[in-house]
């Protein structure tokens, strides 16, 4: 008894009650927060928050592209998100004549409005729990039928909460007509680059303006010169009063991904399997492309938003996996589940529910690590999905037309590069075998590899002998001889099997996931004083906490405001990432600031960043940063390096998200890019 209550309380000290800063809250269930919110500093009411009668802030958020966060902040549709958030539509739109992401981009008017094919903004029209609908016998089916009809929208989807124990039910409008509008060099917009990314102190301007457009009758539209700007239910109105130690702010947007309540063995996976192969393999990938982009400007420019995509995870897993070690969160992971089987015991339901889930693991781990491995190598070639497709249309019996060919080529070798894709599949198709059990290799790939001698002499034959990347169209008697499609065909079963754990992540593979319905259920009836709140699933969320600094090692403690001294001292014209406009030097210089100056610390200065304690994750990139009055004051882009494990864990002593200050964004719109135009149309006076 007395070990019992002795787990039971170290239980509770380390994962009970969720912080203050704690959580990724449902908005239309937000009213329940609100009186922790309202002692903070939170000025407004739920329904300000959310509402179906009326417009709220949540008009005012949408999910932009496929993974990001961006928000309205105008009458006429201008929207707010990350740079690197617009980052692939900014390089889309460049080329060495007009290389946007080196000079930046200003639209002087309407009419210079940049339209970006394949862009979409998405905005949630209303949620819904609908778990008694589909308890008393309503199908999901016809749930989403009615809900898109009944609200003129072209998606809904249910999405399950706590593992399936709720179901709620989103409608979206998208809208396909969106420009850019403006965007700061890569030099302010993404200063740093990698060095920097996941790291306080931090100084980027790290934002980009789009303009969502509709028709005449303000709904969703392609691309048309007869299109208005959409006229939004809400939209923010801009604060420059600035940000101060303790100041309440709120997070508002799409989250893509937590898994806060995985047993120890999803831990341990993430942090002594997966990670670190999925690091390894990318550091490869990215040293290739990171040496041939320094030889040639067009081959920066080409590969600029691939080099992004593949390391922004990187240097997150190796954030994460070092937070993970320093919290001890698998043993802590570990106690917690001792302290939960004591108390299930004695109950039939679930006394043996954590040997069902470990076995689970045992049994699902071997597959879902074949599965990421071939992500990270076999899929890590670019010419791969390409000569896929060729297997893949023709065994489906589909005739590929010049047309249908000449579609696949711009889709799959959209600035594709040989040289680099050959150097690359040469280490990934020699890290493939090394590191793949050998009953998973396809068995033609293991004779020719042995064939030829080594992994990287096959691939040298893949590139020496294919016709697919130079010739189109090729008759079907060429693209079945031609050996990269031979070889993508091999993997055929193996895509087949990877389908069968294509889920978020380990513990949503469904052999694993079923238990977790019964142990959310468990743990709610145990841990009683738990705040338990929704794990992230790329759906509009809330999150609430302060303005503040963290001590980040002993005798080390990091403000929450960085200024335009730290890009200064920063500064390198020999190093692109740190090569800022001489426009920025030039005011710096002159201390020209105008309106935007700050004093701090007996210094003349400009706001960059600045942290905060909400629970934010990927898909938060872009978030608006709100006041107590639901008043704009930044735009989240990040976390510090050890706060990735919050994905996990969240350890409110040093887990913050930063954001880049909107004074900064204002100060870069009209003394950098000279388009003050747009601080009118904000309302800024």
């Amino acid at each position: 008894m007395i070990k019992k209550l002795f787990l039971c309380a170290l239980a509770c000290i380390t994962f009970a009650t969720a912080a203050a800063d704690e959580g990724m809250w449902l908005p239309n269930s937000i009213k329940g927060r609100i009186k922790a919110m309202r002692k903070m500093g939170f000025k407004l009411k739920a329904d300000d928050i959310y509402s179906d009668d009326k417009a709220s802030l949540k008009d005012a958020v949408v999910q932009f592209g496929g993974g990001c966060t961006g928000e309205f902040i105008s009458p006429e549709g201008l929207l707010l998100t990350n740079h690197h958030c617009g980052y692939s539509s900014i390089q889309k739109l460049s080329s060495v004549e007009h290389d946007y992401l080196t000079d930046g981009f200003w639209a002087m008017s309407r009419a210079e409005e940049l339209p970006v094919p394949g862009l979409t903004v998405t905005l949630l029209v209303k949620m819904e729990d609908v778990t008694s609908r589909i308890a008393a016998g309503e199908s999901e089916a016809e749930i989403i039928k009615e809900a898109k009809k009944k609200h003129n929208a072209d998606k809904a989807n249910i999405e399950p909460i706590y593992y399936g124990n709720q179901k709620v039910l989103y409608v979206y409008r998208t809208f396909r007509d969106v420009r850019l509008v403006g965007a700061p060099p890569s030099s302010i917009g993404k200063f740093g680059g990698d060095t920097d990314n996941w790291v306080w102190p931090r100084h980027t301007g790290d934002f980009s303006i789009f303009r969502v457009y509709a028709n005449a009758d303000n709904e969703p539209a392609e691309y048309s010169e007869e299109n208005m700007p959409y006229r939004p239910a809400r939209h923010f109105k801009v604060s420059v009063k600035g940000v101060e130690e303790g100041d309440f702010t709120m997070i508002y947007g799409f989250p893509g991904n937590t898994q806060e309540y995985v047993t120890a063995d999803a831990v341990e996976y993430v942090a002594e399997v997966s990670n670190p192969m999925k690091i390894a393999l990318r550091t490869i990938r990215l040293d290739i492309i990171s040496e041939a982009q320094s030889k040639d400007v067009a081959t920066r420019i080409a590969y600029a938003a691939k080099h992004a995509n593949i390391a922004n995870a990187w240097k997150k897993w190796q954030g994460e996996s070092l937070g993970l070690g320093k919290l001890g969160t698998i043993e802590k992971k570990k106690e917690y589940e001792k302290a939960f089987a004591a108390w299930a015991a004695d109950k039939p339901q679930y006394a043996n529910l954590l040997d069902s889930m470990h076995a689970a693991y045992d049994e699902v781990i071997p597959h879902y690590f074949a599965r990421e491995l071939f992500n990270e190598t076999i899929l890590g070639m670019e010419f791969f999905n390409y000569a896929y497709w060729f297997h893949t249309y023709d065994a489906n019996g589909h005739k590929l037309t010049a047309d249908k060919q000449a579609e696949a080529r711009r889709t799959y070798l959209n600035d594709y590069r040989k040289e680099i894709d050959h150097a690359i599949s040469r280490r990934m198709l020699s890290e493939y075998i090394a590191r793949m059990p050998k009953e998973n290799v396809p068995a033609p790939l293991a004779t020719a590899i042995e064939k030829h001698g080594t992994p990287e002499a096959f691939v040298d034959h893949l590139f020496a002998d294919t016709r697919l990347l130079e010739e189109y169209p090729l008759t079907r008697e060429k693209y079945l001889a031609d050996p990269m499609v031979q070889f993508a065909g091999w993997f055929a079963d193996a895509l087949a099997q990877n389908r069968k754990y294509a889920y978020r992540n380990l513990s949503n593979v469904p052999a694993i996931e079923k238990w977790y319905r019964t142990y959310m259920q468990a743990l709610r009836e145990w841990d009683e004083e738990r705040a338990f709140y929704p794990d992230a699933n790329f759906t509009l969320r809330v999150a609430y906490g302060t303005v503040t600094g963290y001590e980040n090692a002993d005798g080390e403690y990091h403000t929450h405001l960085t200024t335009l001294d730290g890009i200064i001292a920063k500064d390198n014209p020999e190093i692109y990432d740190y090569d800022i406009p001489q426009a920025l030097r030039d005011i710096y210089k002159n201390k020209d600031y105008g309106r935007w100056a700050i004093e701090l610390n007996g210094k003349t200065s400009v706001p960059v960043c600045f942290l905060a304690s909400n629970h934010t994750t990927g898909g938060n990139s872009g978030s608006p940063v709100l006041n107590g009055k639901g008043e704009l004051i930044g735009i989240n882009f990040d976390r510090t390096w050890r706060s990735t494990m919050s994905d996990i864990e969240f350890d409110p002593a040093i887990c913050r998200n930063i954001s880049v200050d909107i004074r900064y964004v204002l100060f870069v719109m009209d003394r950098v890019g000279g388009a003050g135009y747009l601080l009118k149309e904000m309302g800024v006076e």
